[in-house]
């Protein structure tokens, strides 16, 4: 029973081995909790000042050129500079633009017209710095401890999508916008003292400047690799075809239960939350591609069960079972990135991870509500994830080389294991270091 807990529970190793992914989770931690309470206090303030659902749906617009632009250029800038300069300029950024969003909200009258500048400009600080904090990961965590460190970064982002969006709810709700900004702002703040004690991280000697040609370089090298397309391209399909968070607001009110709407967007979350807490068997999984799969097929018949629920707390447990394998299937991506992907490129391929995953949900909510106002929001519901099931077994299909992906046979993964064994681990010295 006790060898069954410890393969069911989570590794530490990278917690406690290395001071600087400490630090980078504790600072995470922080600047998560104010980035969710803000999601929730932007579209709530839009609201109030608007009353349109089309004004509060414009922020994502407004957010998804930034988004697309500076995650691509981040991703150059991550392999040309040193990425922990990069992580804390960018988080100065995002404080500053926090505040800015609290000033407004302050103001008499607060302009809708900042809200969505500042959170353009937000959503691209935000881009530019994620291919650095991805690509800084396998630079300061051991080679072998790299899906331990998927699976904690998985948990920490799953507890603040539980518990943030419903502090920053009543927050919002008691004290207002600016109050939740303030906290926002201040969690930036107690980040960068964290963030400024991790040791610098300088570019090879030979990294090339950041430009249009050495982002054209990391696309090219991301299509000439089949394993790594198939990360993007399953991903994208079952987010586009079963992402359906749209629907959520009338699918409770078809299911006599409008109350309980956040169970339905918790329930993912909650999946998650589970599924990383007992994640530590992925360690043992070397057949990745497969795993990914599998995973994001049992995503799309979750999700297709979901719609087959009459009960409110049956839906919640199928898209909590949702929730679970979308969480394996990015514990099993992350790992294939960092364990294949030469560091010169792990910034510029960072930032092609962020658009696959990041822009599948905004497309496939779009979907969802297309397919509803065709159908209904049970239709949509379950034809999405028939559709996922449909369009992930023919990528499998179509793509042997992801699908046959062997972590200990794949020539990338060994090459990138023997370059790391041949030198001394950069957190090797920094684990010894007292804080």
């Amino acid at each position: 029973m006790r060898g069954l807990l410890k393969h069911l529970s989570m590794d530490l190793g990278p917690l406690r081995e290395s001071r600087d992914y400490r630090l980078l989770m504790i600072s995470g931690f922080i600047t998560m909790f104010g980035t969710f309470i803000t999601m929730v206090a932007v579209p709530y303030q839009i609201w109030q000042l608007t009353h349109s659902y089309v004004a509060v749906g414009a922020i994502s617009l407004a957010e998804f050129v930034p988004m697309v632009v500076c995650g691509l250029w981040g991703g150059a800038i991550a392999d040309a500079l040193d990425r922990r300069k990069v992580i804390l300029l960018s988080e100065i950024g995002l404080m500053v633009t926090s505040g800015l969003l609290m000033v407004n909200a302050l103001l008499p009258s607060p302009q809708v017209w900042v809200i969505y500048v500042v959170g353009a400009v937000s959503t691209g600080l935000g881009s530019l710095q994620r291919p650095s904090l991805e690509a800084l990961i396998p630079q300061i965590v051991r080679h072998d401890q790299l899906s331990a460190a998927a699976v904690l970064a998985s948990f920490r982002w799953n507890i603040g999508a539980i518990v943030a969006p419903a502090l920053g709810g009543v927050l919002v709700a008691a004290y207002g916008p600016a109050t939740a900004y303030g906290i926002d702002t201040v969690s930036f703040l107690l980040s960068l003292v964290m963030l400024w004690r991790i040791r610098q991280v300088p570019p090879p000697e030979d990294a090339a400047p950041a430009s249009l040609k050495t982002i054209a370089e990391g696309v090219r090298y991301a299509v000439s690799r089949p394993d790594l397309m198939g990360t993007y391209l399953v991903d994208i399909a079952a987010m586009v075809f079963a992402m359906s968070t749209a629907l959520y607001p009338a699918l409770a009110q078809q299911l006599g239960a409008p109350q309980a709407i956040g169970l339905l967007y918790a329930a993912a979350a909650v999946g998650s939350l589970i599924a990383s807490l007992t994640a530590r068997w992925t360690e043992r999984v070397h057949r990745h591609g497969l795993g990914v799969i599998i995973s994001a097929a049992c995503w799309g018949v979750a999700v297709a069960l979901a719609a087959l629920m009459t009960d409110i707390w049956a839906v919640f447990a199928c898209l909590a079972l949702a929730g679970a394998a979308d969480m394996i299937s990015g514990i099993f991506r992350s790992t294939m990135w960092n364990q294949t992907i030469p560091d010169e490129l792990r910034g510029r391929l960072a930032g092609i991870e962020l658009l696959s995953y990041a822009s599948g949900p905004m497309v496939g909510n779009a979907r969802a509500g297309l397919m509803a106002q065709l159908g209904g929001p049970k239709f949509a519901l379950g034809a999405g994830g028939l559709l996922c099931v449909g369009a992930v077994g023919l990528m499998a299909a179509l793509m042997p080389k992801f699908r046959r992906y062997d972590a200990l046979t794949d020539e990338h993964a060994l090459r990138e294991k023997a370059r790391r064994a041949a030198q001394s681990l950069p957190n090797t010295s920094s684990a010894s270091v007292s804080e």
